[in-house]
């Protein structure tokens, strides 16, 4: 089974969606999270306030920062590989890496459109 890890930026909380000022991008890949995560994805993320030894054990993360410092999180490791870097990835993206056959929800047409083709 594949394993995606996220590292992500020091943020308030786990997730980054919480707060008064709340980027819109981390509630769309929260939600996509939780989606692949219903799909049996297995998904970690490490935020660097709360876990920074996960960033400090493992030696691609460590090199990473040390190349290109956190501002350029978050960084996505599929099976250990890096995989993006300084972009959440999108629902397909998590698809494609755990294998699954695509990203668009049930009842979507075959293109992927939903009927909104155009």
């Amino acid at each position: 089974m594949t394993t995606i890890q996220i590292y992500d930026p020091a943020m308030c909380c786990s997730s980054g969606v919480c707060g008064e000022d709340v980027d819109q991008a981390l509630v769309n890949f929260s939600a996509d999270v939780d989606w692949a995560k219903q799909q049996g994805v297995q998904i970690e993320r490490f935020n660097l306030a709360q876990q920074p030894m996960a960033f400090a054990d493992n030696e691609i993360v460590k090199a990473f920062l040390v190349r290109s410092g956190p501002e350029a999180l978050p960084l996505v490791l599929v099976d250990g590989e890096m995989a993006l870097a300084g972009r959440y990835p999108k629902r397909a993206e998590l698809a494609r890496w755990a294998g699954l056959a695509d990203g668009v929800e049930a009842g979507a047409t075959g293109c992927g459109c939903s009927g909104r083709c155009n």
